[in-house]
């Protein structure tokens, strides 16, 4: 009988978002989602029981090769400061910093996982003036850096990433051994994808009938910042907790599963434009074709598409076909 795949998981310099997010996997949690593919969970801070020395008695043996870890998966930016000796964050009860954690298991685990895009490519932790010399995994561990397995990090991106991403590129990895990445090393099951497919808002997006509030029905592209077509996932495909997404709910798309996101042309909520036009447009569509397209769909908005994008309920319902006649 095969071994269970197994992962490990260190949370680095992150909210808790992420593992907050993994809890709501399929509808039984994380731990039971991963048990359907035979993966066992060796050691999560959150979920495991065993904890003080314990705990570090797995992590030890982890980093010394002596118990076998198929994934890591580290939630989190690395906290390299002060001057790259990454006490900014020591992990509790063992006097050494955490990014000498992940460096000593990613050395002898056969994948390595990025948990969120803190972990993926920096996040919030490492915007602005970044003061504790945040980096992303694949910073840390260096460009050429693969995993036992062969396969560079794998970047489970997201703020916070949907569950479904993580469970199935876990089992992607159990079952075949490999996953198929993008560019920037997100599995493409959920990357090859944008956000503004399945959007709910698609009918008022094809006419640009655009909402001017958030609790407004209509486009949150034009004026609310919304990045959904720009942006890699397939959140309206499967939804959050099964029926919701940021646009459902009114709240556009950030782009949180991109490098750099936390550091918008635009404060969150308001689109970035020059001489009115939005900066952040459609990733396959040349900017005047766009431009153009808008134009002519603005002109032919129904009224309905038009009274109901500047509301928060239908003012006006589709019109009914008249009855057949016998």
């Amino acid at each position: 009988m095969s071994k269970p795949f197994s992962i490990l998981w260190l949370q680095a310099g992150s909210c808790g978002g992420c593992t907050m997010s993994m809890l709501a996997a399929d509808d039984v949690g994380l731990v039971h989602s991963l048990g359907r593919f035979g993966i066992h969970l060796l050691w999560h801070p959150s979920l495991s029981a065993q904890c003080g020395a314990e705990a570090l008695a797995i992590l030890e043996d982890a980093a010394a090769g002596r118990v076998r870890v198929d994934a890591l998966c580290v939630e989190g930016a690395a906290l390299t400061g002060p001057d790259g000796s990454g006490r900014f964050q020591i992990l509790s009860g063992s006097g050494r910093p955490m990014i000498h954690w992940i460096k000593a298991i990613a050395a002898h685990a056969r994948h390595v996982v990025a948990v969120g895009s803190c972990a993926a490519f920096g996040g919030f932790p490492a915007a602005e003036d970044n003061p504790t010399d945040a980096v992303s995994l694949h910073h840390l561990l260096g460009q050429d850096f693969r995993a036992q397995g062969g396969l560079p990090v794998i970047n489970v991106a997201g703020c916070a990433p949907h569950p479904g991403w993580l469970v199935e590129s876990l089992a992607e990895l159990a079952l075949s051994g490999t996953c198929a990445l993008d560019s920037l090393g997100r599995p493409r099951a959920f990357a090859d994808h944008l956000a503004h497919h399945g959007c709910g808002r698609n009918e008022f997006y094809e006419f640009k009938a655009s909402a001017a509030r958030p609790s407004d029905r209509g486009c949150l592209m034009e004026n609310l910042g919304c990045k959904a077509t720009q942006a890699p996932g397939d959140c309206n495909i499967r939804r959050w907790n099964g029926y919701g997404s940021c646009t459902d709910a009114g709240y556009a798309c950030i782009n949180c599963t991109s490098p750099d996101f936390q550091d918008p042309e635009a404060p969150f909520g308001e689109t970035a434009k020059i001489a009115g036009i939005p900066v952040g447009l459609p990733v396959d569509m040349p900017k005047a074709w766009f431009v153009a397209l808008a134009a002519l769909s603005k002109s032919a908005t129904p009224k309905r598409v038009r009274a109901n994008s500047h509301a928060d309920h239908v003012i006006v319902p589709p019109a009914r076909l008249p009855p057949k006649q016998p």
